[in-house]
């Protein structure tokens, strides 16, 4: 099968990818925008006027080089390499339009309440009626199906983070509450989980010539994360509590403070007796032994004493120095973005790099992770005002001529 190419160059592991993502704010589009950095072509969907407000305009801003709205740094950062369209799907023009797209797609991602886009006259059936082997990631809060008072209720990443389980383990003990992790790593990991099932899909696709629909619940993405966690409960009755940043079966496993700054330090095995050495105990003092894994026992309670005193009397940069560096023992500056942008492995690995956006001019942020030997990942624009690519994909894609894009604009459909 030959089509246009809307990717100026080939590049990346997902080249000839093509991808509609119709997502809002980050689980969803993310995915795609990860997809975008690895070669694959992806046309970002957006409600015309409005856009996906929560994020272009979300948190700090920098100032347009037009004089226009200031842009959300972090739109900037993950709205790379994709195509701007606008689009209105509730209308039966603009749910015509929709399945033009989709008719040549590799991939349709959304994210949205169960049941929108069955109002909207586009399920599953419909579009595979159009593409057989169209891949269909449906993103939401609860999933698709389920208790039907849950699959229509609202959420967002603290919510999931919440009803998902990891919420209740992170933070300090009672009387302390439970605490959301930052940033957003619930749609983050959801927009992981995004990503690979949809490729995987893509595969079978491939080979099977048939495209299959994907239901992922941002809950359920980050309850797999919480490992034994409900075997303990099933099995044991156990309820895993929160304990901060210290470990509960060994330790060192926690956070400590230099004279000036936090580091976060763990060790078991062999990096403990290397730390043992370092910090001025013996190693074969049967007391550390047993202070390793009877934390409150009087021989832990001593040891963690002396720890804390040893790192309190010197420098971050000295702790780490003597501990990560020297005595191979894993260590680390909790670390600052001041202190990763000056970080001298962070400049070895060029992981922060220059591109131009097509909003504000010259940017500098995070680059790729992983890296691909054979076919690394780029950046070949920035990101765009909403609609921006509307005569190139409407117009090359599906061949709708200056005229009709001006009646569609008209009417609010793009």
């Amino acid at each position: 099968m030959t089509r246009d190419r809307l990717v100026p160059e080939d590049f990346g592991p997902l080249k000839g990818v093509r991808i509609i993502s119709a997502g809002n704010f980050i689980a969803e589009p993310y995915a795609a925008q990860l997809a975008a950095q690895m070669g694959a072509e992806v046309v970002h969907v957006e409600q015309p006027g409005i856009g996906d407000v929560a994020w272009r305009s979300f948190g700090n801003k920098l100032p347009a080089r037009d004089g226009g709205e200031a842009v959300g740094t972090n739109w900037i950062q993950e709205r790379r390499n994709m195509f701007s369209v606008s689009l209105d799907i509730s209308k039966p023009r603009g749910r015509d339009l929709m399945l033009g797209l989709a008719r040549d797609a590799d991939l349709l991602m959304e994210s949205s309440k169960p049941g929108t886009w069955q109002r909207w006259g586009l399920d599953d059936e419909t579009f595979w009626k159009l593409n057989r082997r169209l891949v269909i990631t449906h993103v939401s809060g609860y999933g698709q199906h389920g208790d039907p008072d849950w699959i229509k209720r609202a959420s967002y990443d603290s919510i999931a983070q919440a009803f998902g389980g990891t919420m209740y383990q992170t933070g300090f003990p009672d009387p302390m509450p439970p605490t959301r992790a930052q940033p957003y790593i619930g749609d983050y990991t959801s927009a992981y989980m995004v990503l690979w099932s949809s490729l995987a899909a893509l595969l079978h696709a491939r080979a099977t010539g048939e495209g299959q629909a994907i239901d992922l619940a941002l809950f359920e993405a980050l309850h797999l994360t919480l490992g034994g966690t409900m075997i303990d409960y099933f099995q044991r009755e156990v309820v895993r509590e929160r304990s901060g940043n210290k470990g509960l079966e060994i330790q060192p496993l926690d956070t400590f403070k230099a004279s000036d700054e936090w580091v976060m330090l763990a060790a078991t095995g062999g990096t403990y007796e290397r730390l043992l050495a370092a910090i001025g105990l013996d190693p074969k003092d049967p007391r550390w032994k047993k202070a390793h894994v009877e934390l409150d026992s009087p021989e832990g309670r001593e040891f963690d004493r002396h720890l804390r005193k040893w790192i309190g009397e010197r420098t971050a940069e000295e702790v780490v120095r003597k501990l990560s560096a020297e005595a191979k023992v894993p260590c680390g500056v909790i670390m600052s973005s001041r202190e990763m942008a000056e970080n001298p492995h962070y400049r070895a690995r060029g992981l922060h790099v220059e591109w131009e956006d097509g909003q504000v001019g010259r940017v500098k942020g995070i680059g790729f992770a992983p890296r691909f030997s054979r076919t690394p990942a780029r950046i070949w624009r920035g990101s765009v005002r909403l609609g921006h690519d509307n005569a190139k994909i409407y117009g090359e894609l599906l061949g709708i001529g200056a005229a009709e894009l001006e009646e569609l604009k008209r009417e609010g459909v793009i």
